[in-house]
């Protein structure tokens, strides 16, 4: 054995833990929703915008994560993550913390985005993805 080797292991094993990224979320899909945004599934038909968090983080939920409306007012930590068919899509290292306030089976959301994971806000949308791409679909990781 190489007298060097025990010097080696300890510059090399760290390295190669802080190379890999564990994840520790969900991986799905997220929509862009474009406003209006009212009325909403989880607080009904009225024209309050309390429901909505100051920073206007919110999105809607798909069956994966809706739990039969339990999903409302849930947070959520979302970021985007590419893929080799999306290698621009997200703007890097940018997490955000959306609050569930709607469902995607119904109106007033498109079919198109029924197969998404979460319907995004355009201000929580746009601050995750990279708008220059022109995509209104992401890959998301996800994490309550």
């Amino acid at each position: 054995m190489n007298r060097h080797s025990p010097e080696l292991l300890k510059f090399l094993v760290p390295l190669l833990f802080f190379h890999f990224h564990t994840s520790y979320g969900d991986d799905g899909t997220a929509a862009l929703n474009s406003p209006p945004y009212l009325p909403t599934t989880c607080y009904g038909n009225g024209s309050d915008e309390s429901q909505f968090p100051s920073s206007n983080f919110f999105a809607a939920a798909s069956d994966a994560i809706w739990a039969n409306g339990t999903a409302c007012g849930r947070l959520y930590l979302v970021r985007c993550i590419t893929s080799t068919s999306t290698p621009y899509a997200c703007n890097q290292n940018q997490t955000i913390q959306i609050k569930i306030v709607g469902y995607i089976g119904g109106a007033p959301f498109a079919h198109s985005t029924y197969n998404a994971t979460m319907v995004l806000s355009n201000t929580a949308f746009g601050t995750i993805a990279n708008s220059s791409t022109g995509s209104s679909y992401i890959n998301i990781e996800f994490e309550q």
